[in-house]
């Protein structure tokens, strides 16, 4: 047996059927195609996946009772079973070519998995995962609420995001104190932001840190000149500006040939 750590924010996935669903939710082109699955604990993902042999299948899994486990359940992957961090791997060089990623993701990391998914993401076509209810809310969100975030824009900007269905508390052992749902992430044609993407992230990032300010004031720290600064644009709250918006505002930032301190 494995026993869920807390410390690693593990709460594994009991039902079947669930189980099943989520792998189902992986668009295939019927070519054969790497997934990396994050996580996978006791593998009550990776059971489905194996069954598929249009998929070459790997695993990252930083608990070593659980690559234990599963190096004993699936000899078959026994060499494709990666022990460690997936926060700290050199991912370009472990995926040459493309790959598809899949799993449970822990609620304490989810959103620096996806930071990390976002430095691959020309080499990650589409994203399958589950996690807390409320960052599935946050990334799928649209402008205009107030759950939209740093997460929404950036993967918005480079994902199309589908919300596909929520998870109870009951089908995890233990069960989280909160739901979960799960959502699919598929790249989009933009293969640039068609602006410097470092400023976007920063611009992005400064905006949302001060989010009940206007732009106005939540940009400060970048020194805009006037000419920016008195755009009406920049009257509006960061959760009131689209994907396109920010990555207009940040063209024009460039363009004034502003220094980001």
């Amino acid at each position: 047996m494995v026993r869920p750590k807390k410390f690693l924010g593990q709460h594994f996935l009991k039902d079947q059927n669930i189980a099943l669903k989520i792998v189902d939710s992986l668009k295939l082109d019927g070519s054969k195609q790497v997934v990396v699955e994050i996580g996978p604990g006791t593998g009550v993902l990776t059971q489905y996946l194996i069954k598929n042999s249009d998929l070459a299948v790997s695993l990252i899994e930083i608990d070593r009772e659980s690559v234990a486990y599963l190096k004993e359940h699936f000899p078959s992957l026994s060499n494709k079973i990666i022990e460690g961090d997936f926060l700290e791997m050199d991912l370009a060089a472990m995926f040459t070519n493309n790959y598809l990623v899949i799993g449970n993701f822990p609620y304490n990391i989810s959103s620096q998995i996806f930071f990390r998914i976002l430095e691959q993401r020309n080499q990650v076509p589409q994203v399958v995962c589950m996690l807390q209810k409320e960052v599935a809310d946050r990334i799928a969100e649209k402008e205009g609420s107030k759950t939209y975030g740093i997460l929404s824009v950036l993967l918005q900007a480079y994902y199309n995001i589908e919300y596909l269905f929520k998870v109870p508390p009951g089908v995890f052992h233990p069960p989280p104190k909160v739901m979960s749902a799960v959502i699919r992430l598929t790249r989009n044609d933009r293969a640039t932001l068609d602006c410097d993407e470092r400023l976007f992230q920063r611009v992005v990032k400064q905006a949302f840190q001060n989010r009940r300010k206007t732009l106005r004031n939540a940009l400060k720290p970048l020194n805009l000149e006037a000419s920016i600064s008195e755009m009406p644009l920049l009257n509006n709250r960061a959760e009131q500006l689209s994907v396109e918006q920010f990555i207009h505002l940040t063209k024009l930032i460039e363009a004034a040939g502003e220094r980001v301190c």
